[in-house]
């Protein structure tokens, strides 16, 4: 301790090796991406990008977090609902979660994004699987109540046809594990159970509740 400050947190400098790196240039439109990304996951977090060379400086702050990350996503799409949210912490695990999804009419791909603490898993993982089950079931279930697919089962890749999604946990250290070196797909064996449990309940009680949207 060297005396008092009102200011807080870190401050970290560092400079790239040209003689380890190829290039040695930051590129804005890459690091613009990852705090916007980050922005999106914190919400009520403000990132500012500052490029003192040109003077250029761009703000990420996003009140509502996954909510705004789907509509910039469907920015040019014509969505066949509002953007429908989640969240919950499973108390067994602990394990938080958030999901945010919509769907287009337009478009006959799906499209997730998965996130464990803030890390991006592009290839996917145990939580993407549950989410796949959780509304894969929620639908055929509401499908079967309500008598519109004729006794018959719908196919996983038919229900996430024009689906926008994105999933967000925060798992704790002990449970924390991932395939590969990458960290890109998550392995937690119980992320599969809490969120097709957290996205069947949630979708279910919404397509029951807003069924001019569901039929």
């Amino acid at each position: 301790v060297v005396g008092t400050c009102k200011k807080h947190g870190t401050l970290v400098r560092f400079k790239p090796d040209a003689s380890i790196f190829t290039t040695v240039e930051f590129k804005w439109d890459t690091i613009a991406s990852h705090l916007q990304e980050s922005a999106f996951l914190m919400k009520g977090v403000e990132f500012v990008l500052t490029d003192e060379k040109t003077g250029t400086v761009q703000n990420f702050l996003y009140e509502n977090g996954l909510v705004e990350y789907i509509n910039n996503v469907n920015i040019n799409k014509n969505p066949l609902s509002p953007v429908i949210s989640f969240s919950d912490t499973d108390e067994e695990t602990q394990i938080d979660i958030e999901i945010a999804l919509q769907y287009c009419n337009e478009d006959y791909n799906e499209t997730i994004f998965s996130y464990v603490n803030n890390v991006r898993t592009r290839d996917g993982g145990t939580h993407e699987t549950g989410f796949r089950a959780g509304i894969t079931k929620a639908v055929n279930d509401f499908a079967e109540t309500y008598k519109l697919t004729k006794g018959k089962k719908l196919e996983g890749s038919d229900i996430r046809e024009g689906l926008t999604a994105v999933i967000a946990l925060k798992v704790p250290e002990g449970l924390l594990q991932f395939e590969g070196q990458t960290k890109g797909k998550l392995g937690t064996a119980e992320a599969t159970s809490v969120v097709q449990n957290l996205i069947y309940n949630k979708f279910t009680y919404y397509l029951t509740e807003n069924k001019e949207i569901a039929l």
